[in-house]
């Protein structure tokens, strides 16, 4: 997995952990390159609450994203030396990228906890589909499954031939345009900051 790290670092600057070449090519593309990192996910991270510190540390995902923070890990971790801002988990919205997910939330409570602890850790809500009106151009994402299929019944209740809706088949199926709109632009994606709860929830559900 390499690296495509951005020219400035610092408070400013954010990382972006995506699932696979695909998204991070997008993202990649996409970012703004002064301030953007990404680096892609090949397949699900291994469980770091069942393995040990060592396989942990030699894990090729987590020893690239330990060098790319750059804080150390464990008992090395030093927050101070960490050349970003923000780490920003973009992940399909589906039970794949929803397990991915906590499993990254697992590994920085393991690690490096001070980022969950700081605010520093974003997960950004990726819309599943999306209802245009084709009359007035008024756009409406849905982000969970239920959302979607209300909207969906609502326009075929009212018998509403203009409204037209897309199922999203993960983030390859957003355009350039909106995903650069709803994902990766920090002034206008749809974020939630992780915490530690947020992590120690992930560990409940995925961690034993």
């Amino acid at each position: 997995m390499k690296l495509q790290d951005c020219r400035q670092h610092g408070a400013n600057a954010e990382l972006f952990l995506v699932e696979g070449d695909s998204a991070s090519q997008a993202v990649a593309h996409l970012r703004q390159a002064q301030f953007q990192a990404v680096l892609p996910m090949q397949g699900k991270p291994l469980n770091s609450m069942k393995a040990t510190q060592q396989t942990v540390a030699e894990y090729a995902l987590f020893k690239a994203l330990i060098d790319a923070i750059g804080t150390g890990f464990g008992e090395h971790f030093d927050i101070s030396k960490c050349r970003y801002g923000k780490i920003v988990l973009l992940m399909d919205p589906d039970a794949d990228g929803i397990h991915c997910g906590a499993l990254m939330l697992m590994f920085f409570y393991r690690g490096m906890r001070p980022l969950l602890e700081s605010g520093m850790l974003e997960l950004v809500r990726p819309p599943v589909g999306e209802v245009l009106d084709t009359n007035t151009d008024e756009l409406q994402y849905a982000y969970t499954e239920a959302q979607f299929m209300a909207l969906c019944e609502q326009n075929n209740t009212l018998e509403n031939t203009a409204m037209v809706s897309k199922k999203y088949r993960g983030l390859a199926g957003i355009s350039q345009t909106q995903l650069a709109h709803i994902c990766i632009d920090p002034n206008t994606r749809k974020t939630s900051v992780m915490g530690v709860k947020d992590a120690q929830m992930a560990i409940e559900i995925f961690g034993q």
